[in-house]
């Protein structure tokens, strides 16, 4: 699950950078999809993912059937192996439009002729990224790092009991799911405590860590 922050805010910010710089067509269209993940309940989104991974019945396994890729069909949630991943991939796709309409407001909010300016100066769309977007977006983007660490902690738990309860052999097990087994099925409320207070500091360290890494220099 550390990973998962990485992957949804670099695919928000690309997809940002897709819609609003790209010569698409359907860009409110994109925006709206992209977008209506964010809008629903993660217990909804839990229990329809629990579907599509069904091994016999899920969308997943009868997609890849179809195509010839029957080999990767899996017991998605049931293969100690995968199954974290299965739940990282929701999150991803649960949270990446939500920070992607962050990014868009960002990138709109720049000036245009600061682009028509660099272009005229003979500069590429990757070094207009690097050189204009990015930097101007460093406010936006550690914004966003606090709230995806702590929408991934919170988010985690609920997807977790949802769609494996931990299961299988605690393959899936996070933190927040860990401490409330703990307080409430072990009775070890003192145990839970201690695991709250550390999941306390490691989303704290971790929004130190980012302010740090996106500081003005």
């Amino acid at each position: 699950m550390v990973g998962v922050p990485v992957v949804t805010l670099v695919l928000a910010l690309l997809m940002a950078v897709i819609i609003t710089q790209g010569h698409l067509r359907e860009k409110k269209f994109y925006r709206v999809v992209m977008f209506l993940p964010s809008i629903l309940s993660t217990t909804v989104i839990g229990m329809l993912w629990t579907f599509i991974y069904n091994p016999n019945m899920g969308l997943l396994n009868n997609f890849l059937d179809r195509i010839g890729l029957d080999f990767w069909a899996h017991a998605w949630l049931g293969d100690p192996k995968v199954a974290l991943l299965a739940v990282a991939v929701v999150l991803i796709w649960t949270n990446a439009g939500y920070y992607m309409v962050m990014y868009i407001a960002g990138i709109d909010g720049i000036s245009p002729d600061i682009y028509e300016a660099a272009t005229i100066d003979g500069a590429g769309e990757l070094n207009k990224f690097w050189r204009i977007t990015l930097p101007l977006l460093r406010g936006v983007i550690k914004t966003t790092i606090v709230l995806c660490i702590s929408t991934v902690l919170s988010s985690s738990f609920v997807l977790v009991t949802v769609m494996t309860n931990g299961a299988p052999a605690g393959a899936t097990s996070v933190l927040l799911q860990y401490m409330y087994q703990q307080a409430f099925t072990n009775a070890n409320f003192g145990y839970a405590m201690a695991i709250a207070v550390i999941t306390l500091m490691i989303a704290f360290l971790l929004s130190r860590l980012s302010n740090r890494l996106t500081r003005k220099e």
